[in-house]
């Protein structure tokens, strides 16, 4: 599987954000996406989520067969919101999730053990701390197997051990074949990952 990016633009608020974009992973490859606040980081990641229309080029997988023939198919978004309902309980949370995304991994309560939050599922997501949703909002990644993570900011709010919990986590992942694309300020722990500096040029 390869995820391919050529000339790929991004536009904001009908002004372009960024352009010119080229990138090629292959399975196990990681991509470090840098840059000062307003370079259009979250945007590109955004794009190639499908979240955000193509404003030029295009973005595509390559060898995803049935299972995964289109990035959206093939890909776990986790942005800066964590993407969960505040009245429903962690467990809850991770279960939907998990049945919408229709491919079993793990079971929510497996994936909470992993993030090191086995203990609080039973807790409304609502009172959790800032460290707590972000790490239940990894566990996310792990209910359902998909070969492409795109991560913005995915430390944001992590102690230190869970940082380094969740670079265990990614280096997995890329051994198993997996793609990562993430955004961020802060070092990830991930040796040999390319890196693409946004804020170039537009």
């Amino acid at each position: 599987m390869r995820l391919i990016a050529e000339n790929l633009g991004g536009e904001r608020g009908g002004e372009a954000v960024f352009s010119g974009i080229n990138f090629a992973l292959e399975k196990g490859q990681a991509l470090i996406v840098t840059g000062p606040n307003g370079a259009g980081k979250s945007t590109l990641l955004r794009v190639v989520a499908g979240l955000l229309p193509v404003a030029a080029g295009r973005v595509h997988i390559e060898g995803g067969g049935e299972d995964f023939p289109s990035v959206a198919s093939a890909c776990h978004y986790l942005g800066h919101q964590n993407a969960m309902k505040t009245a429903l309980t962690v467990t809850e949370n991770l279960r939907f999730w998990r049945d919408f995304s229709g491919a079993d991994f793990l079971r929510a309560e497996e994936a909470l053990e992993t993030v090191g939050l086995g203990d609080i599922g039973h807790l409304p997501f609502g009172y959790l701390s800032t460290g707590q949703r972000r790490r239940a909002a990894i566990a996310k990644l792990l209910v359902s197997r998909r070969p492409l993570w795109l991560l913005d900011e995915p430390t944001a709010g992590l102690d230190k051990a869970s940082e380094e919990r969740f670079a265990v986590l990614m280096r997995k992942h890329l051994e198993g074949g997996g793609i990562v694309v993430a955004a961020t300020h802060l070092p990830l722990g991930i040796e040999g990952a390319k890196e693409l500096r946004m804020g170039e040029a537009v």
